[in-house]
């Protein structure tokens, strides 16, 4: 069996998905999903200019060796546009491999270690009031974790809470604009509002419903100490992101002053970037994507790797991983061991009939299915109906214009 041809899809059902579909001298095809939110198009020049030319006349069953191949023959190693298309190769091949054995995929990665996989799901609102809605609507849809971000007093735009009316017409798709959008931030005014918001949710929804909350690199690990120990009457799930972990030895501070969980990685493209995390045990659970991270083959040797540490799975998932990098993700999710919990947000109707997809979700939970592969088809023409959309991510500045973290 040989790749005959090799397909960069990009397609914008209500955000920009960058797809790879390989296929095979018999007929097979796999999928991989290579979008990296807001450089999109970078990805798209490595794979059609640099690593097709590469896979043609190759064989798929040497998954490997193909990404080995591709991750030291470059030479230029790590960085998010290279681990994003080594990620779409890899798990197009997972998927071949899997069609070709008429098996799900997570059969071949050892079979089921549970029966479904637990989720977690994004609530948010400008204040308390909105919050509690948008808390009871998950709760409606069977959630049973919920992450909880809220507006800060004094300041217009702060990650992760929607316009007013904004998410509640279209919980599934956020804002692409042509330029980034600006917002602003003011650390003390987070620090002293944050305790208040989990008091409140706590008293409204009671102390069994796991909490989350993602602090998004903004803080110094000082401040994400002083959060993290701020937080720990109201028993959170975990706090993410408190600090950006580039610098890993910062999170012997905020380890040494809480016991709130913390979870790090969804920036991480290898399993480098975790090393000090890991072999110190400083987090409890590990955050990268299967898109972002170089696929499903380095991805389960992390989980690996953090296993001998106690520490947990908790893939990112958010609405710009496309239903291919989910559909991967929810199969590792139910093969590993050491599994957490999974971030689930979904996808726009529309997506998901770009995407037609297997697995399902039902009582807070997600399953692959049973499809051989990973469960994905991807309708050509209709992607071809919604074309490329120029898009960024927002950015963020302190009140005195300084560029902050996002």
């Amino acid at each position: 069996m040989k790749i005959v041809d090799a397909k960069v899809v990009v397609t914008s059902p209500g955000r920009n998905f960058v797809t790879l579909q390989l296929t095979t001298d018999e007929g097979v095809t796999g999928l991989g999903d290579a979008t990296l939110n807001g450089r999109e198009l970078a990805v798209v020049s490595y794979l059609q200019d640099h690593v097709v030319p590469l896979l043609l006349g190759t064989d798929p069953h040497r998954i490997e060796d193909t990404w080995q191949s591709l991750y030291r023959g470059a030479y230029w190693r790590r960085g998010p546009v290279t681990m994003a298309a080594i990620a779409a190769v890899d798990v197009a091949l997972w998927d071949i491999k899997a069609k070709v054995a008429g098996l799900p995929l997570y059969q071949l990665l050892g079979g089921a270690s549970r029966d479904r996989v637990r989720t977690y799901g994004h609530a948010n609102g400008a204040s308390i009031p909105e919050l509690f809605d948008s808390v009871r609507g998950l709760l409606e849809q069977g959630y049973q974790s919920i992450r909880i971000q809220t507006g800060v007093p004094g300041l217009k735009a702060v990650y992760g809470v929607h316009a007013a009316g904004a998410h509640a017409a279209n919980p599934t798709r956020l804002d692409q604009r042509v330029l980034p959008a600006v917002e602003d931030w003011d650390t003390g005014a987070y620090l002293r509002h944050i305790p208040s918001v989990f008091e409140a949710v706590r008293n409204e929804f009671g102390p069994d419903l796991p909490l989350l909350h993602d602090a998004h690199h903004r803080l110094t690990p000082i401040q994400a100490a002083r959060l993290g120990k701020s937080l720990e009457p109201y028993d959170l799930f975990w706090l993410e992101d408190c600090t950006p972990a580039e610098n890993q030895d910062g999170l012997r501070l905020v380890r040494e002053h809480t016991t709130t969980p913390l979870a790090i990685g969804e920036v991480f493209n290898t399993v480098f970037d975790y090393q000090t995390l890991v072999d110190e045990q400083l987090i409890d659970y590990v955050r990268s994507a299967v898109t972002h991270f170089g696929g499903v083959s380095p991805l389960k040797k992390l989980f690996d790797y953090a296993a001998q540490h106690q520490i947990k799975s908790a893939i990112h998932g958010p609405e710009d991983i496309s239903p291919v990098g989910m559909a991967a993700a929810i199969h590792l999710d139910l093969a590993i061991h050491n599994f957490g919990i999974q971030e689930y947000s979904g996808h726009t109707e529309l997506t998901n009939e770009v995407f037609r997809h297997a697995y399902t979700f039902s009582d807070g939970h997600l399953h692959p299915g049973e499809a051989p592969g990973i469960g994905v088809e991807l309708d050509l023409e209709l992607a071809a109906a919604h074309p490329y959309q120029q898009a960024y991510l927002p950015t963020n500045r302190l009140q005195d214009g300084t560029v902050h973290d996002w």
